[in-house]
């Protein structure tokens, strides 16, 4: 019972934040201890979408045992469809003044605009695309990868192989995605500009109310019968399968609704840190976000927002006081929680909290 409360009085804390944090920023004055300075609320934004990244791995890991080494993948390609959508509001703003073309397209004379570019000038199909295209990818990955029965460490590999491909098209420039520089100098979103303080404060919100519901989400799926045969997939995928349930029906619905939940996460990303580039498919950043579930704890939903959070604000004190150490601190990081805390912060606490009762 104080396991099932926990999740209720941490939605609530989340959806006290997403309202708090924006009303200090644009209601108190800055003169005020109490204000929090528009930096601040797109730095804790960006951790935001970083917690539901870590919210969609750890569904699939902690609740079915699938541990994707590739969630960049869909990370990226969600903020790939969201910054060509800024792109297309840019207009004639750009450096060249071409209405109809990116600066990098006029840059390397192209004549007209890739036909995967059109309707991304719309704000509700590049959000649509954003949902889709991760999705898609993980119907198809997932399909032949759980139909030829791929799993464990093998289907890690494969899924750390989908990404670095994507990273290295990505890298050219004739995809049409900007090539190394990817997609940057964002003017607006929705009519508003970008480096406004209130449209800081709303992609806040935004953030934190797709978080939220990340997580209601996550939880009524590990909490019915689906999520019961979620976790016998994860811990007798055998024994579940001679049952008579088609295991990999089960993987293949969670894969795609954890991609879904990185797309997103992507396309939240995007405007708040003004960039995005072929960099975000890199294979360590998807090791990375497991770090952030296995600190926080595997198989615990609050545990990975936790995590995400903890490790990234950590991340943007070291990198900036101590550049040279922060890999190193990661990796130490890493071992020590494998060694003293097996299951991460959360399930420390969930495991102490049930020994003293």
């Amino acid at each position: 019972m104080r396991y099932v409360t926990s999740y209720w009085i941490f939605a609530a804390l989340l959806a006290a934040v997403t309202v708090i944090v924006p009303v200090l920023n644009l209601a108190v004055p800055e003169s005020s201890a109490l204000h929090i300075p528009t930096y601040a609320v797109s730095l804790f934004g960006k951790y935001l979408s970083f917690a539901l990244l870590a919210l969609s791995v750890d569904l699939i890991w902690g609740y079915c045992g699938i541990l994707s080494l590739g969630h960049g993948a869909f990370f990226s390609l969600g903020g790939y469809a969201m910054g060509m959508h800024l792109m297309r509001q840019i207009g004639d703003r750009g450096v060249y003044g071409n209405a109809e073309l990116p600066d990098f397209m006029v840059f390397l004379n192209w004549s007209e605009l890739p036909w995967y570019w059109y309707g991304f000038d719309n704000f509700f199909f590049a959000i649509a695309m954003a949902m889709l295209v991760p999705g898609a990818l993980a119907f198809i990955f997932g399909w032949f990868a759980f139909r030829s029965r791929v799993s464990g460490v093998y289907l890690s590999i494969i899924t750390q192989a989908m990404t670095f491909a994507l990273m290295l098209a990505f890298f050219r420039n004739d995809m049409g995605f900007g090539g190394n520089n990817g997609l940057t100098d964002f003017k607006e979103l929705l009519g508003f500009d970008l480096r406004s303080q209130g449209m800081r404060a709303g992609l806040f919100i935004a953030s934190g109310s797709a978080l939220l519901l990340g997580l209601l989400i996550c939880r009524s799926i590990v909490t019915s019968k689906l999520g019961k045969i979620l976790v016998g997939i994860r811990d007798a995928e055998s024994r579940t399968r001679f049952l008579g349930y088609r295991v990999e029906h089960y993987k293949l619905f969670v894969f795609i609704v954890s991609a879904i939940m990185a797309g997103i996460a992507g396309a939240l990303y995007v405007p708040q840190v003004g960039i995005i580039n072929p960099g975000e498919f890199a294979p360590a950043n998807s090791i990375e976000i497991v770090v952030w579930v296995a600190l926080g704890g595997r198989g615990t939903l609050i545990g990975a927002i936790m995590g995400a959070v903890l490790v990234n604000m950590a991340k943007s004190y070291l990198t900036a006081a101590f550049p040279e150490v922060w890999l190193f601190a990661l990796g130490g990081l890493f071992i020590a929680v494998t060694l003293f805390l097996p299951k991460g912060i959360a399930g420390s606490f969930n495991l102490l909290a049930a020994r003293s009762r």
